[in-house]
C-alpha cells in the first residue's frame, strides 16, 4: 500500500512529537484569541483592505511614512493563523493516523485543522462586509471552542481508550453539564457586551450591537457569579467526598482562574475598560475554556495510554 511508508514515518515520530504538537496547537489557539482581541480593541479590523491578501496585489502591509499601526495588527494576527494552521496541518496527520487508537480520537485531531480553515474564511468573510458585529462574533466563538477541543486533544492524548469511568457522582455530573452550559452562556454574553461597548472593533461605527452596554455588563456579571456559584458548590461536595489527585488540582485551579478572571473583569469595568485590562480578560476568557475543559476531562478515566508491544519489549530490555 503507498501509504504505509508514510505511517511507518508518523508512527516512528509520533512518540517524540506527538505531545509537543498538541500543546503547541493548544498555546497557539489561546494566543490567536489575545491577538483577535488587539484587532478589535485597536480598531485593526480593515488594516488589511483585502482578503486573502493584506492590499491588492500584495499579501503584507503596505509600507510608508503616514501608515498607521493598525495593519501591522492585523497582518500579525493573519501571521499567527497561518502557523496555526501548519500546527493544525501536523496535529492531524500525528493524530489522525494513530490507526491503534478508536475513530473518535482520530477525528478529534481533525477538529483544528477543520475549524481552522472555517476560521480563515469567516476572517474573510468579516473583512469583505465591513466587521459585521455578527461574524466577528461568531469568530470569537469558534476560537474558544477550538481552545477547549484542543485541551480535551491535549488531554486525550496521553490516556487510554477504555472504558470511560465517572469519578463523580450522578448530582455532581449533573452539576458538571450545568457549568458547560453556563461557560457558554458567559462566553456568549461577553461578546455581546465587547460588541455595545466603546471597544466593539471599529472606531467610526461604536457600540455595533443596539443594547444597553451597562445592562448587558450586569446580565453578563449575573450569569459569571451563577457560573461561580456552581463552582463552588462542586467544590464543596468533591471536598466532602475526598476527591484527591487530578481532580482536586483541576478543581482548584479552575476555581483560581474563575476568580482571577471575575476581578479582572471587575477591575476593567470600573477603571474605564482600558484596552490592555479588556485584552487580559479576553485571555482569561480562552483559560477559562481550557480549566473547564480541563475539569471536565478530571471527573472520568479512561486508563492509561496503551504502549505498543514492540516498545514494552525494548523497555524491558533495557531494565
Amino acid at each position: 500500500m503507498i501509504l504505509s511508508p508514510v505511517l511507518d514515518v508518523l508512527d516512528r515520530l509520533r512518540p517524540r512529537l506527538g505531545r509537543p504538537v498538541v500543546i503547541a496547537n493548544l498555546v497557539a489557539q489561546i494566543g490567536l484569541v489575545v491577538t483577535g482581541g488587539a484587532v478589535r480593541l485597536t480598531g485593526s479590523g480593515l488594516g488589511c483592505s483585502t482578503w486573502p491578501e493584506c492590499e491588492p496585489g500584495q499579501f503584507t502591509p503596505q509600507l510608508h511614512a503616514a501608515m498607521s499601526i493598525n495593519p501591522l495588527i492585523e497582518f500579525g494576527n493573519r501571521t499567527l493563523t497561518g502557523v496555526l494552521l501548519v500546527i493544525a496541518i501536523a496535529v492531524a496527520l500525528l493524530v489522525a493516523s494513530d490507526r491503534r487508537r478508536p475513530a473518535s480520537y482520530r477525528w478529534l485531531g481533525m477538529t483544528p485543522l477543520i475549524l481552522v480553515l472555517t476560521q480563515a474564511l469567516i476572517g474573510g468573510i468579516i473583512v469583505i462586509f465591513d466587521l459585521n458585529p455578527a461574524f466577528v462574533a461568531v469568530h470569537l466563538l469558534v476560537s474558544m471552542t477550538l481552545v477547549a477541543l484542543s485541551t480535551w486533544l491535549m488531554l486525550r492524548f496521553s490516556e487510554g481508550d477504555g472504558p470511560s469511568t465517572s469519578l463523580v457522582g450522578t448530582a455532581d455530573r449533573t452539576l458538571v453539564r450545568v457549568l458547560v452550559v453556563l461557560l457558554a452562556v458567559v462566553l456568549v454574553l461577553g461578546v455581546v457586551v465587547t460588541g455595545a461597548g466603546p471597544h466593539s472593533g471599529d472606531d467610526e461605527v461604536g457600540y455595533r450591537f443596539g443594547v444597553d452596554p451597562w445592562l448587558m455588563a450586569k446580565v453578563h456579571a449575573a450569569a459569571v457569579w451563577a457560573f461561580l456559584a456552581v463552582l463552588v458548590t462542586l467544590v464543596v461536595r468533591l471536598r466532602r467526598a475526598g476527591a484527591t489527585g487530578r481532580l482536586w488540582r483541576t478543581t482548584l485551579l479552575l476555581l483560581a482562574v474563575t476568580l482571577g478572571q471575575g476581578l479582572v473583569g471587575y477591575v476593567q469595568l470600573f477603571t474605564g475598560l482600558p484596552i490592555g485590562l479588556v485584552n487580559l480578560h479576553m485571555l482569561g476568557a480562552a483559560l477559562l475554556t481550557a480549566g473547564v475543559a480541563s475539569f471536565v476531562w478530571a471527573t472520568r478515566t479512561r486508563g492509561p495510554v496503551a504502549v505498543p508491544a514492540d516498545s514494552a519489549g525494548r523497555t524491558a530490555s533495557a531494565h
